[in-house]
């Protein structure tokens, strides 16, 4: 299976509040996160804004293809809120993400199926909302030229819209750039043409 050439998550964080269930209230936050730290911190620190609240369920997924993730159920019956929630993440196809859904008791039990239904609704209305961004999955190429290179590679990197990141000037030009995943093989041949071969990768 081809390897994945982009991802979609958050752009920013966001907040929705659905209509009450039955006297409960539901607050849903998505957050754009890097790991499954940074969830569980953003997480706490909904706990902190929300003290009195009864339940803090919440899902995330990381990694590029979603595949490390976590569901919480935070003292509501096993699988009635963190599953919900973490399917909607899959449904909405987003990934580097945490949803926690925030639960006030209205007085009237819900019973399993209806705090699936309240916990994956309300995450799933907050990402149909929430602006989500594609970003393309990128590789690192680190190489370094002689100076009298420096034009060609210039060239090959404007014809990519590319720039050299963390130049450094000795001997010769070294640095990296971040290229496209699919394009990371076309764009080292077309270097190594351009240069005759005189540039050199410091990743391989």
């Amino acid at each position: 299976m081809p390897e994945p050439e982009s991802f979609r998550t958050p752009a920013c964080e966001f907040r929705y509040e659905p209509e009450k269930v039955k006297g409960s209230r539901f607050i849903a936050d998505v957050a754009p996160v890097q790991s499954g730290e940074a969830a569980e911190a953003f997480v706490q620190r909904i706990r902190e804004e929300f003290p009195d609240a009864c339940h803090h369920c919440y899902a995330w997924r990381t990694g590029m293809e979603g595949k490390n993730n976590r569901a919480n159920d935070d003292g509501e019956p096993g699988g009635s809120a963190g599953r919900p929630i973490l399917a909607q993440l899959e449904g909405h196809e987003v990934t580097q993400l945490v949803v926690a859904v925030t639960r006030y008791f209205g007085g009237t039990k819900l019973g399993v199926g209806g705090l699936m239904r309240a916990y994956g609704s309300a995450a799933g209305q907050a990402l149909d909302r929430a602006e989500i961004e594609t970003k393309i999955i990128t590789q690192a190429v680190a190489f370094a030229y002689p100076y009298d290179c420096s034009g060609p590679v210039e060239s090959v990197l404007h014809g990519h819209e590319l720039s050299l990141e963390d130049p450094e000037y000795g001997e010769e030009v070294s640095g990296r750039v971040l290229v496209p995943r699919n394009q990371v093989h076309a764009f080292k041949a077309e270097l190594v043409e351009r240069t005759a071969g005189r540039l050199r990768f410091l990743d391989d």
